[in-house]
């Protein structure tokens, strides 16, 4: 059986955070992109008969359980894209990181979703999940433990 490697340095906490701050603008984004459709099309004008003004309305799809579904499967959708294709997301690659299982390969679909729930609760315990870091001896957090996953640093390209 295949043994892990060690090749390449585990990233730290500032790095990653940094990262996790560049992606959450492109996430965003990406989220408001997918809402436009859904707004421009499902705009509802009413004349609203108190104040003689239009009162632009949205119809269920756009404010129910399945709109917000929908934007959750957008927001699995980006990071599992990245991570499956390449292993970064764009924050992950200004800030040279790359996810990997322990032998150094792309991780599969499943540790796609197991990462980004595990890392979504280590986000809501106050972010102790993340403050691990600085206890687990070999630095990682709660969700690439949980994964079987890591994220480190690429070497810089000469």
């Amino acid at each position: 059986m295949n043994s892990p490697i060690e090749t390449l340095p585990i990233a730290g906490l500032m790095r990653r955070l940094s990262a996790m701050m560049y992606d959450s603008l492109l996430v965003f984004a990406v989220l408001f992109t997918a809402t436009l459709p859904t707004l421009l099309l499902n705009n509802n004008p009413k004349q609203s008969i108190e104040n003689k003004q239009i009162v632009h309305e949205l119809y269920p799809l756009a404010e129910g359980w399945l709109f917000q579904v929908y934007l959750l499967l957008v927001f699995i959708g980006f990071f599992c894209w990245f991570w499956r294709k390449n292993g970064q997301t764009l924050g992950m690659q200004a800030w040279r990181l790359q996810v990997e299982d322990s032998f150094g390969k792309r991780i599969s679909t499943l540790q796609c979703l197991q990462r980004l729930l595990g890392a979504t609760l280590s986000l809501l315990c106050l972010g102790a999940g993340y403050w691990w870091i600085w206890f687990d001896k070999d630095g990682m957090c709660w969700h690439d433990r949980w994964s079987k996953t890591r994220v480190v640093v690429l070497p810089k390209k000469k």
